[in-house]
């Protein structure tokens, strides 16, 4: 069917066409939920890291969780160039999401200079409204409703963290990103799997 133009496509080969075309954007979906899980935990261990040398250790030092995301981003760019290789065929899902993503990052890149001006007492709402954005849109943009129930509960855990302190915004954030990144990932990973063990 290469050779062809759409006009001399019989019926059935329009059909064999579409369904190719359906599996090929379903499948293509399938690589991001290690970029949910990379980051998720990432940010998970970070909170983790904080809240205990805050709360238990009495530190000054409580950033030195978060000195786990340039790691985590030596891995994103590797999934990225790993995935760029295998990738046959770029759907509009494919490009719509990295230009959702590189956007988000972006914002993530450029909130982290304002904060370390103004301080970071009220960052954990403006990333938990990242994180509820980026996965509120990329499950929309692949019918995954994991993704996007667990980007609808980032909001309500925003207007919950309005109300909390330091510490407790910390265990709100660990919430946000259980819920809009680590659950759906693991689920659209077992998506992914139970769909290739029936093709």
């Amino acid at each position: 069917m290469d050779n062809k133009k759409p006009d001399d496509f019989s019926p059935q080969e329009s059909l064999r066409l579409i369904s190719s075309m359906i599996e090929t954007t379903r499948n293509s979906v399938k690589d991001s939920s290690h970029y949910f899980l990379l980051w998720g935990w990432a940010v998970m261990i970070a909170c983790a890291i904080q809240y205990y040398l805050t709360v238990f250790a009495g530190s000054d030092k409580n950033y030195y969780g978060w000195y786990i995301i340039p790691v985590a981003l030596v891995f994103h760019v590797y999934f990225i160039v790993r995935d760029r290789k295998r990738e046959k065929v770029k759907t509009y899902i494919n490009e719509a999401g990295a230009h959702l993503w590189t956007a988000i990052g972006l914002s993530f890149f450029a909130t982290s200079f304002l904060f370390g001006k103004t301080g970071w007492e009220h960052s954990s709402p403006i990333y938990m409204m990242l994180y509820g954005i980026g996965t509120y849109v990329s499950g929309s943009l692949i019918k995954f409703r994991p993704l996007i129930i667990g980007g609808l509960l980032c909001f309500p855990l925003i207007v919950l963290s309005s109300f909390a302190g330091d510490n407790m915004q910390i265990v709100l954030l660990a919430v946000a990103i259980l819920v809009s990144y680590i659950i759906p990932g693991h689920l659209l990973r077992a998506k992914f799997k139970n769909q290739q063990e029936h093709v």
